[in-house]
């Protein structure tokens, strides 16, 4: 099909694609998603590490060299979003543009550059989005967001659906190693005075959690993988405990991690700011009397567009969500999926299994992913499911719920041994939810039997559970789908939770 493009077939278009120019201290970013939704995509995501808050605390003005950098990259996310076809573009500026006194020069020309409107943020919006972005991204949080860029930090409460009023501090990397002639004693200083004046918000116990946002900050967590050998490269839902979390940060406060273990994974563009991030983060955790950090991968830029959907689909779990999407891409039938959600919630109600709200969630984001790996070599199939369910761009999702879900799958296509299952999924869950994992993929297993993965036949059956035995009830009009295969992985199933399996095909 020479000069034509064939559609692409695993893509959503509708909304999209949609993009974000992001004008920050530090970094000048384009992020393409593939639509606005629950849980947006990135279809393309380029940032150029301008420093265009460098140099502001001495001259109030932004640096003639990082403007050049800046529009040579804006230039280019332009030429790249009309040829991925964006069909908007939102453009937000921050610290640098918003307090240099030639911002508004600068300003002007990236509107020109674009031909779309700039949109500068003041603090209080910029702490809005933030903590906007984590509610995106996680499941109910509840504590206080921290965006850490380059010419400021913005700290804002979020407990609900609709952050809190956030302040604003100068604090961000740049300037504070600027503002500190670069000697780490005279930032922590300036820290301490910073916040001393801080009212914290009342937060009782179990929430007194930091969800760090900020490039600084992904890099000191991505150190802390790598000297502890954590076995999964995650960023998102990354937790620390606030006492570890401590101890790291005083550890990393040397110019330029020197001496520092790993400090290669590091960027060098990076490295001089990261002890200036870590001495923020202490005087933070301190102050607050924190129990763990949680790192977010998204923001702002997340938040911007979580606020224009409408109200019900702000309220959707974005990992029940993901895994829809997921299922519509890859699954033999998506209508399947859905069905198999409710035949769980009939079995587990049942079976009086108990769950919280969240491993519900998790249930049924597993049955919506139980079939994505249905491409693969059937010997594959739990293997490709676990690699994609383990490294998939999931948020709202805790680390032990990935394993989970990663597992369930896993021993839905491979069978309940766990000699097969990853050392790495093993070790991130917890003894709960690998209990949980293997039952529901053993339900998993035989649903899989009764339909062979196709609609219109799971919900005609039902399980009956007595003080001895677990009834799997077949009308007349499937006795010929009863057989020793599907008796046997029934059986398997009764098992795990204590009881003898049957097949029954019900009278006429």
């Amino acid at each position: 099909m020479t000069g034509q493009f064939l559609p692409a077939r695993g893509r959503f278009n509708g909304s999209g694609p949609i993009a974000v120019v992001d004008i920050g201290s530090n970094s000048v970013r384009l992020v393409v998603y593939e639509r606005k939704a629950r849980t947006p995509t990135m279809l393309f995501n380029e940032k150029v590490l301008a420093g265009l808050g460098r140099g502001i605390a001495a001259t109030g003005r932004l640096a003639d060299e990082s403007v050049d950098l800046a529009l040579e990259a804006i230039d280019r996310f332009r030429a790249l979003a009309d040829h991925i076809g964006v069909k908007e573009i939102y453009v937000i500026a921050t610290a640098a543009a918003r307090d240099a006194k030639n911002g508004p020069e600068f300003v002007a020309r990236v509107e020109e550059a674009l031909g779309e409107p700039v949109r500068l943020l003041d603090g209080n919006e910029e702490a809005y989005y933030s903590a906007l972005g984590v509610i995106a991204g996680f499941w109910k949080p509840r504590g206080v967001v921290g965006d850490l860029g380059g010419g400021s930090l913005e700290l804002v409460r979020v407990a609900g659906v609709k952050p809190g009023k956030g302040t604003t501090f100068p604090l961000g990397g740049l300037r504070l190693q600027e503002a500190a002639e670069g000697k780490i004693s005279k930032a922590k200083k300036i820290a301490e005075e910073c916040l001393a004046d801080y009212k914290w918000p009342d937060m009782p116990e179990g929430e007194r959690v930091f969800y760090a946002v900020g490039g600084t900050w992904r890099s000191l967590a991505r150190l802390h993988m790598v000297q502890n050998n954590y076995p999964l490269h995650v960023m998102h839902n990354y937790e620390i405990p606030a006492g570890e979390a401590i101890a790291f940060c005083r550890s990393l406060q040397e110019p330029n991690l020197e001496g520092v273990d790993c400090a290669d994974v590091v960027s060098k563009q990076r490295r001089a700011l990261v002890p200036f991030g870590a001495v923020v983060m202490e005087q933070i955790l301190l102050s607050m009397k924190a129990e763990k950090v949680i790192l977010s991968a998204i923001g702002v830029r997340e938040g911007l567009l979580h606020e224009k959907l409408p109200e019900d689909i702000q309220g959707l779990d974005p990992v029940v969500e993901a895994a829809r999407e997921l299922a519509i891409l890859r699954a033999r039938s998506p209508e399947h999926s859905e069905e198999l959600i409710e035949w769980t919630d009939s079995v587990f109600a049942e079976l009086g299994v108990e769950e919280t709200e969240q491993e519900q969630h998790l249930r049924h984001s597993a049955c919506l992913l139980a079939d994505i790996g249905w491409r693969a070599h059937p010997d594959y199939r739990g293997e490709q499911s676990l690699n994609i369910i383990s490294n998939a761009a999931f948020v709202g999702l805790e680390h032990a719920g990935r394993a989970y879900l990663a597992a369930a799958v896993f021993y839905r296509h491979e069978g309940l041994r766990d000699g097969g299952l990853s050392p790495v999924i093993k070790q991130l869950s917890t003894d709960r939810l690998r209990e949980r994992a293997k039952l529901l993929g053993a339900v998993l297993r035989v649903a899989s039997l009764i339909s062979a993965s196709m609609p219109g036949v799971l919900l005609q059956t039902s399980v009956l559970a007595d003080k001895d035995m677990v009834l799997l009830r077949l009308p007349a009009t499937l006795s010929k789908f009863d057989g020793e295969r599907l008796r046997k992985r029934f059986g398997q199933f009764a098992k795990l939770y204590g009881k003898k399996g049957m097949v029954a095909v019900l009278p006429t």
